[in-house]
């Protein structure tokens, strides 16, 4: 009886302080053209607080920040880092063998790979060069990458738990292998808000590589708000005549009386919001205004025609075609511009479990250039220093071939024990290959980086602390590295 008592003495509370502001929600939400949109959230006490919309739930950094924005160039399916990344000679001189015991030590397998009778090491059919200052090794599949290479921030010893694709990639984009957690730029969304009224603070470009077409599929709720307010989900662009979807007028419905439309559905939301205090109200009046707002802006930043030529040579011809990962690239790049604080690409097709060498090919061809492009561009514009861009898939993929090893022809299976990622701008430390793995490219020898450091690191270079930046669900504080993580300090410059 006492929590019914203390609940109705909340609910009393929220109605005294709503019929009391000065400027309703409804008055804000119709003002949002001029300025941000009030937003109400909860503080730990269980109270409602008036917030920007614009604003994140942090007044100040926690630290100073090195990057204002992240481009995030996803790898869905794991790039095999030994045909790209990691050169292990040894894997060449002995491919056929069988995996050593002494190496695989017991890890568990995944049931495409685990009623094998035979694991034959598969060296790389591809061949690897030294390059930049440090002579850094890369494969012949990703020569643009390769001269930028002293741009690079290249880990060679990440790791992860998760052994399949979703579990893997939501791992990577949620801190945790079950779904239903917040991902990364929702949470940069709730904790630094927006740079731009006139554009989402987070979003999501989707393209499908030549490697492996039909691959793994990508869910929505990879870029979903979890239990944070609806406000923070990614929005998605999309190829074609309508980039976000149901934002154009209906037929018949003119600019004057979309506003109308607006003003009144804010004032009955305002009422709503009155009545029982829901701060997903107040989002969904902010998302409504939003959208408004992004019929003029979404049109001109997603309008690539007037880059100059030297721009699409740069990115390179697929640039020119909408939806692949070179046109989202460029996209990505007008979007940094306008100040789109998380700006996220996925790119699918890496799931080389048999004909990896004809695969992989077409796959790196895909994004080799363009992803050059993209940091050159940015680098070009004075925007890398601020600008943090990462590259990488959710897992590695194994040493020993998967299915019959041929001359010519190999597989490879999932790896969470080590793989590679890279970084470039955002004030991480250029020209360094940090970490290494044995001899067989099978497990980590030097400097291990689990997923967990790796979105601790990226939020310190934002300016966040990654266990400060918490919000309280179901009586737990939660937040994007879950229970662990440190910032992995040789890393930054």
């Amino acid at each position: 009886m006492s929590k019914l008592i203390e609940e109705r003495k909340l609910q009393m509370n929220r109605r005294a302080f709503l019929s009391k502001a000065s400027v309703g929600i409804g008055v804000a939400a119709l003002s949002s053209l001029l300025g941000g949109c009030q937003l109400f959230d909860r503080s730990e006490n269980g109270i409602l607080s008036q917030k920007n919309s614009l604003e994140g739930i942090l007044d100040v950094p926690h630290l100073a920040p090195k990057a204002k924005r992240v481009i995030y160039l996803f790898q869905s399916g794991g790039p095999s880092q030994l045909d790209l990344f990691d050169y292990k000679p040894l894997l060449n001189k002995r491919n056929g063998e069988e995996l050593p015991e002494s190496v695989r030590n017991g890890q568990r397998l995944t049931g495409m790979t685990s009623g094998q009778d035979s694991f034959p090491l598969a060296g790389s059919i591809f061949n690897f060069s030294q390059h930049g200052a440090n002579g850094t090794w890369m494969s012949e599949l990703m020569p643009y990458t390769s001269k930028i290479v002293d741009e690079l921030c290249i880990i060679k010893s990440m790791h992860t738990e998760a052994i399949n694709h979703d579990p893997a990639i939501t791992f990577f984009q949620t801190g945790s292998q079950q779904p239903g957690r917040p991902c990364m730029g929702s949470w940069l969304s709730y904790g630094m808000g927006s740079m731009n009224e006139n554009l989402p603070t987070f979003t999501v470009l989707l393209s499908r590589g030549t490697g492996r077409k039909f691959g793994q599929p990508l869910y929505a709720r990879l870029w979903g708000n979890g239990f944070l307010h609806s406000l923070h989900q990614g929005v998605q662009f999309r190829s074609g005549k309508d980039p976000v979807l149901y934002l154009k007028d209906p037929e018949g419905i003119d600019r004057a009386s979309r506003r109308k439309m607006l003003d009144k559905i804010a004032e009955l939301n305002s009422k709503q919001l009155e009545e029982f205090g829901d701060p997903e109200i107040s989002s969904r009046i902010a998302q409504y205004e939003m959208a408004y707002r992004m019929q003029t802006s979404v049109p001109e930043v997603v309008d690539i025609s007037n880059e100059p030529d030297y721009i699409y040579q740069m990115y390179g011809p697929d640039a020119m075609q909408p939806g692949t990962f070179a046109a989202n690239c460029l996209l990505a790049r007008r979007l940094a511009e306008k100040d789109v604080r998380f700006i996220q690409l996925y790119h699918m097709g890496w799931d080389q479990h048999e004909n990896l060498p004809s695969q992989i090919q077409g796959q790196s061809k895909d994004v080799d250039q363009a992803t050059a492009a993209l940091i050159l561009d940015l680098k070009q514009r004075g925007m890398l220093d601020d600008t943090l861009v990462i590259w990488g898939g959710e897992f590695g993929r194994t040493n020993y071939s998967q299915g019959v090893l041929t001359d010519t022809n190999y597989g490879r299976d999932h790896h969470p024990r080590c793989f590679t990622i890279f970084m470039a701008g955002g004030g991480v430390k250029p020209g360094l290959v940090y970490g290494e793995t044995d001899d067989f490219g099978y497990n980590i020898v030097k400097d291990p980086v689990h997923v967990h450091d790796f979105q601790a690191t990226v939020l310190h270079q934002l300016g966040i602390n990654h266990e400060q930046l918490t919000y309280k669900y179901q009586g737990r504080r939660f937040r994007l590295t879950d229970v662990h993580g440190e910032v992995i300090k040789d890393l930054l410059a």
